[in-house]
């Protein structure tokens, strides 16, 4: 079996077996002289002859004896496009991995006796949210994802995780950015695909012209695109609306939002509803009408509609336009906002010790600050939404320290074939017997 990577220059060749899969999605093999080298494209288990190459690292030249999980890639582009990394391993088996990953990182924060996770994967061609790449290449345009490794970009012709609103939109959008004059080289789309329909937000190296604004209005209108955003490589303002011909909306938990552009929202609609629904089951069981949940990084509100249902929520988002757009759709006493950068500013120990829950979804390095908070505050209930099995090892060590027993464990997969993983672990404090409407004395 031949490999399905690009073909490198080799100065050296061994046939080694496959060990175990490393962290960023890469077989481990251990060469006889007692080195691991990590290997793309492989499984564990696998029988392969590696190539040492030109650059210093090993490629895969042949599978000679393949692993039950290994399958045939479903993209063409795939070994060519850095957007995923494990298309040859049947997704069940993926699904299994990334639970092991979970499993692993809690391990290693002291949890010994873990309950059995529950693990969802989301469908191909459902992924809702693209950051994509610009560049120019002669005449043409080349937009979509950087190739692994490099700074090249792979021109997105073809894409089976990508929903297919995000995919047909492609070609007329890189119609109208071959002729904006304030493109010179290089520039980013971010594409969310909400309920009004795709909300764009395009960064440039120039600034756009008059007739650059007129042909934006033009895919606008043609692709029933309701707002597309603009930015500057480089501005730390907020982006400026280029072209906008209908209400900006997204419903979160039967509350409707009007996000700015930009606005972070989970990867797909299935995974939203499954953090929901998982952030709900390890809420503590019976709480009062007087209970209150603190959410920290709050977002756009993915979390504090479906929390304020059952509690009253004090929510906190640290990025002003969201904040604000959460603000203006809470409608009712039941959900409060305030706008507070939770990394410089975290909310203290005394006040956490009063809420019957903490719900968090911090960003991918982790809670800092808040966390040491969190740890002496001891609210009776933690639950931790991850996108990164290392933050959430090194922030479940701090609850396990405090005192926390792990009572939950949700595994969601939706960045298919990929290496990222999202986890909700939910935490009680073994020594809390505390009031309804505070802590003990």
């Amino acid at each position: 079996m031949t490999a399905h990577t690009p073909e490198q220059h080799a100065s050296e060749t061994a046939e080694t077996s496959i060990a175990y899969l490393g962290a960023q999605g890469d077989g481990a093999a251990i060469l006889p002289d007692g080195h691991t080298v990590h290997v793309p494209y492989t499984l564990p288990g696998e029988r392969v002859r590696i190539a040492h190459t030109a650059s210093g690292k090993w490629s895969l030249v042949d599978v000679l004896s393949p692993s039950p999980a290994r399958v045939e890639p479903e993209c063409a582009l795939f070994g060519l496009c850095g957007g995923c990394t494990l298309q040859h391993m049947d997704r069940a088996a993926l699904l299994a991995w990334k639970t092991g990953r979970v499993r692993a990182a809690l391990e290693k924060a002291g949890f010994s006796d873990l309950p059995e996770p529950q693990a969802f994967q989301v469908p191909p061609h459902s992924r809702r949210r693209a950051d994509l790449a610009v560049r120019r290449q002669g005449k043409d345009i080349l937009l979509g994802l950087h190739g692994r490794g490099s700074a090249d970009v792979v021109d997105l012709t073809t894409c089976p995780v990508l929903h297919p609103a995000i995919m047909a939109c492609l070609p007329a959008l890189r119609q109208t950015l071959r002729s904006l004059e304030g493109l010179y080289r290089a520039g980013d789309v971010r594409i969310n695909l909400l309920e009004s329909g795709l909300d764009i937000l395009l960064v440039t190296d120039g600034p756009l012209s008059t007739a650059d604004r007129s042909r934006l209005a033009a895919l606008s209108s043609e692709q029933s695109i309701p707002r597309i955003c603009w930015q500057r490589q480089g501005d730390q303002g907020l982006p400026e609306t280029a072209a906008q011909t209908g209400p900006v909306q997204h419903v979160l938990a039967g509350s409707t939002v009007n996000p700015p552009t930009g606005a972070f929202f989970q990867a797909t609609a299935e995974s939203e509803a499954l953090i929901q629904n998982a952030v709900l089951e390890a809420l503590p069981p019976k709480m009062g009408k007087r209970d209150s949940v603190f959410e920290l990084y709050a977002g756009c509100g993915t979390l504090s509609f479906s929390l304020a249902s059952r509690a009253r929520v004090q929510a906190y988002e640290g990025y002003p336009p969201a904040a604000e757009a959460l603000k203006n759709a809470s409608g009712g006493s039941r959900l409060a906002v305030e706008c507070r950068d939770l990394n410089r500013q975290p909310i203290m120990a005394k006040d956490l010790a009063t809420a019957a829950c903490v719900v968090l979804d911090p960003p991918h390095v982790g809670a800092k600050l808040q966390m040491k908070q969190i740890t002496q505050g001891k609210p009776r209930s933690v639950i931790y939404v991850s996108c990164n099995p290392a933050a959430l090892s090194k922030d479940a060590s701090a609850l396990q320290a405090a005192g926390y027993r792990l009572t939950s464990v949700t595994v969601i997969d939706q960045f298919l074939w990929s290496t990222e993983v999202e986890a909700v672990c939910g935490f009680t404090h073994e020594s809390s017997r505390r009031s309804r409407t505070g802590p003990s004395r």
